[in-house]
């Protein structure tokens, strides 16, 4: 069984800004970040458990999210418009 299906493209989200002592696949510069789901890939057992040898289940969703750079780096230079695009599993974000 799977995660239900929390997140639709457009919707706004926020990174947890959680460190576990675990391996994760979360970068630091997005925790605590808000973006925009900007597409759905599916479900995909979970690189975290699968590290340690575990099956990966239940799947967790897997979206890609679209962060403004402007709101990632402070002072970044170049366009105002510029994004990033990053994929995330669902058990990473919530409502913003």
């Amino acid at each position: 069984m799977e995660d239900a299906i929390l997140f639709q493209p457009g919707d706004e989200v926020r990174v947890r800004d959680d460190f576990p002592n675990h391996h994760h696949r979360t970068p630091w510069f997005v925790k605590g970040k808000s973006g925009k789901i900007d597409h759905f890939y599916g479900a995909f057992p979970n690189p975290e458990t699968r590290a340690y040898g575990g099956t990966g289940l239940p799947k967790q969703p897997l979206y890609r999210v679209e962060f403004r750079q402007s709101d990632l780096w402070e002072g970044k230079p170049g366009n105002s418009s510029d994004k990033l695009l990053m994929d995330i599993y669902q058990n990473w974000l919530e409502p913003a």
